[in-house]
């Protein structure tokens, strides 16, 4: 749902950078998987949230100083796939690894490995290289048949 990217201030905030069908899942109250960059999970609650420069700014319950907020630094937010609503043309991750991606002609580019958030957009990886999610690129999304249909100028792959 998000991935924290830095801390904020002194009062113990988390920087995060949420994914589009994520960020409405941030409120106080809210419970979440936090997997920290080694693997190791926790189970966490939000204190508190704001909107700071298109991220969100949080405050996880028991978290009181950046000390105490430091260990959540690279940590990815995660939560049960029935609280997530996708719009039209939204998809989750987990449905998007695997996918092959073909050209418009047929030809087999590779397989996406996983998929990063950017502010600009989400990018496809294939192949340790980055794919940006957007309609000029991303011709059709087949998940039935695990197929993805790019258009990509030559040289991005």
């Amino acid at each position: 749902m998000g991935r924290v990217a830095g801390l904020f201030g002194r009062a113990g905030e988390l920087k995060c950078d949420p994914t589009s069908a994520g960020r409405p899942l941030f409120n106080a109250g809210a419970a979440f998987r936090l997997v920290a960059i080694d693997g190791t999970p926790q189970d966490v609650i939000v204190h508190s949230v704001r909107e700071h420069k298109s991220r969100l700014l949080l405050r996880l319950c028991g978290v009181e100083s950046p000390e105490e907020a430091q260990v959540y630094v690279g940590a990815t937010f995660f939560a049960e796939a029935d609280r997530i609503q996708l719009e039209p043309g939204e998809y989750l991750d987990r449905d998007l690894a695997g996918c092959a991606l073909y050209t418009e002609d047929g030809i087999e580019l590779g397989i996406v490995q996983s998929v990063e958030h950017f502010p600009s957009s989400d990018m496809l990886v294939v192949s340790g290289r980055l794919v940006p999610m957007v309609s000029e690129f991303i011709k059709r999304i087949d998940l039935r048949e695990r197929r993805i249909v790019v258009s990509l100028p030559e040289g991005l792959l």
